[in-house]
């Protein structure tokens, strides 16, 4: 598998580090030069503000009390702190986007980190040594459920109120399914930024986390839409990875969509850490990332002309070190891992009439994801509207999921009020077991069908 992997990096394009670096700076240096302009405008603008309250408003031939010089002295002063903090945060943050990044060395190829190969002895040990950490309460595997959104507002401000509904959401479903849950809002990779930033962070908490068996990666703008339905999870017990994608797609036709790393499954052991080794070598910002995509594009069809992506970068690997990988890959069809939103959105009221939760298939889909909305950036492949629109209803029809818990639900999927869906009982915990043993039914039905 070393060999295999030196063989697939050193086929990895060499980076002209002269045009890399003249692009990296010159963008930099017209960022500095508006930014030093920005915050001295509004340094002068602040320092304009505090004079303008401080003698704008004198009268030669008023004779203030000395109270009145009190409380302007008191304005005055508060004024200048105010313009005092304020320049204060603006220096601040001009110093963070002046810092460059460090310039990579061309001549080395990346990696996540040090070379481990003895993963699996290492945990082996240490959840012997801890034995209680191996399982949930309820004696399940540990699972954590990995998301995040970028450390900037979006620059769409309305994108926040979704980034927050949809992580509300995620909350839910870990809460009600004994999932823990991590929330990353740091580049901890300048290098890796955009669809690739996942990687360097699974790994990190892959390593810091031996007590977890799966790593569940989710992308903000998935939600889940059937809170009742479990991973099937014994079904994986011989497989390290389960993503949503179709063999046909992917062997035989090549097909750069036949699988998506939207919402995937990685068990944490030795494997996973190679896999994620000889994954990220496409990633790295820059000449290796679009001469990559260079390479994907000519290899995988359909796929239009733009930098390497993860996910077309996982399926190269499943086409072209195929003995390596792909005996180990769950490829997961028969519910939906990832259901892409367009296809399912405008049928909620449909599948709430003739289904319930618990299916996770196209009877009431586990997950939607909307792929090809951004709603917290300032493009997309759709209209913005339409995704929101989507966006609100896929949240309701989740939500309303919770809140039947609590006896209310949404007005209607379009809506974010709620209504009382039934009458308050003298006997609460009489219903709560009505409410478990649905849940537990639908659960043993859920897993009756799976097998």
């Amino acid at each position: 598998m070393g060999d295999m992997r030196e063989r697939w990096k050193k086929g990895l394009p060499n980076v002209n580090a002269w045009n890399r670096a003249w692009s990296g700076r010159k963008g930099k240096q017209m960022r500095k030069t508006l930014n030093n302009l920005k915050v001295t405008i509004l340094c002068g603008f602040v320092t304009v503000l505090v004079l303008r309250g401080t003698i704008g408003g004198s009268n030669s031939f008023y004779s203030p009390t000395a109270q009145e010089l009190q409380e302007q002295q008191q304005k005055t002063a508060e004024e200048e702190a105010i313009a005092m903090d304020t320049r204060r945060i603006l220096e601040e943050k001009k110093r963070e986007e002046e810092e460059e990044d460090p310039e990579p060395d061309p001549n080395v190829v990346y990696s996540l980190g040090p070379e481990i190969k003895d993963w699996d002895e290492q945990r082996a040990l240490w959840l012997s040594q801890n034995p209680d950490m191996a399982k949930t309460a309820a004696g399940k595997d540990r699972f954590l459920l990995v998301t995040g959104s970028q450390p900037k507002p979006c620059d769409n401000p309305v994108g926040d109120h979704y980034l927050l509904k949809s992580i509300k959401n995620k909350i839910d479903y870990c809460r009600l399914h004994d999932i823990e849950i991590f929330y990353n809002v740091a580049h901890l990779d300048q290098e890796m930024a955009g669809y690739w930033s996942k990687l360097p962070l699974m790994r990190k908490l892959m390593l810091a986390h031996p007590e977890v068996e799966w790593i569940w990666w989710m992308d903000s703008d998935a939600m889940f839409t059937d809170m009742v339905f479990e991973l099937p999870i014994k079904k994986y017990k011989d497989y390290n990875l389960v993503v949503h994608g179709y063999k046909e797609q992917i062997y035989n036709k090549k097909n750069w969509v036949g699988l998506n790393t939207g919402s995937f499954l990685l068990r944490n052991c030795q494997w996973s850490l190679d896999l994620l080794d000889a994954w990220a070598p496409m990633g790295p910002k820059g000449t290796v990332r679009v001469e990559a995509g260079k390479l994907l594009t000519q290899t995988l069809e359909g796929r239009p002309e733009f930098e390497a992506d993860d996910q077309s970068a996982l399926i190269y690997l499943l086409l072209t070190q195929n003995e390596l990988w792909s005996n180990q890959v769950f490829l997961e069809e028969s519910y939906y891992l990832h259901g892409y939103w367009v296809s399912i959105v405008e049928r909620y009221e449909e599948l709430m009439e003739k289904y319930h939760p618990g299916y996770g298939d196209h009877r009431w889909p586990f997950v939607t994801h909307f792929v090809g909305c951004k709603p917290c950036g300032s493009y997309g492949d759709y209209a913005v509207e339409r995704c929101l629109n989507q966006m609100e209803r896929a949240f309701n029809f989740a939500d309303n999921q919770i809140l039947d818990i609590y006896g209310f639900h949404h007005n209607s999927l379009e809506s974010g009020k709620v209504m009382r869906a039934r009458a308050d009982t003298a006997d609460p915990l009489e219903l709560y077991s009505e409410t478990t043993n649905l849940l537990q039914q639908q659960q043993q039905q859920q897993q009756q069908l799976s097998g």
